[in-house]
């Protein structure tokens, strides 16, 4: 079954297919694609901007790089009104990092909470073992950046 599953109102996260469904794109009235794969297309709608990160799900490539990058990307479009998609192959690993990040970060939530949010939206959701390393990796980072300056909120710490 084709769909876009919402993890917050202006966040959604799916497989590629579902991802180049015109007609469930503009039921949700997506603004905003990206598209975590090397290989995977991107809608033709020509009124939906896209970026690409060019990633194997492999637990060895290196998505921990590209969490700010999407991160601010996702945050911009929300800030202006829009909805992000963010999708993979099967909407499983690399767009469940991508979307748990991103929550970690601008929802100043721990790994475990956001990760949370993310399954309950998509239940297959299930980043690799190298991929789940880098968010804990993050989530430290996080961590680090509020006890550098502590007028930004802290991400409860994760079990």
């Amino acid at each position: 079954m084709l769909s876009l599953c919402k993890v917050t109102d202006s966040l959604f996260i799916s497989n590629s297919k579902s991802a180049c469904d015109e007609s469930l794109l503009a039921q949700e009235r997506i603004t905003f694609c990206l598209n975590v794969s090397r290989q995977q297309p991107f809608p033709s709608a020509q009124q939906i901007q896209t970026l690409r990160i060019p990633v194997f799900d492999d637990p060895s490539e290196d998505l921990y790089k590209y969490f700010d990058r999407c991160s601010n990307a996702i945050e911009s479009i929300v800030q202006n009104g829009g909805k992000c998609l963010v999708y993979c192959k099967n909407g499983r690993s690399r767009s469940a990092a991508i979307c748990t990040a991103h929550l970690m970060r601008n929802q100043n939530l721990s790994l475990k909470e956001a990760f949370e949010l993310v399954k309950m939206a998509r239940p297959v959701a299930e980043p690799n073992p190298g991929f789940w390393s880098q968010l804990q990796k993050y989530e430290e980072h996080l961590q680090m950046q509020y006890r550098a300056d502590p007028s930004q909120t802290i991400p409860s710490q994760s079990v």
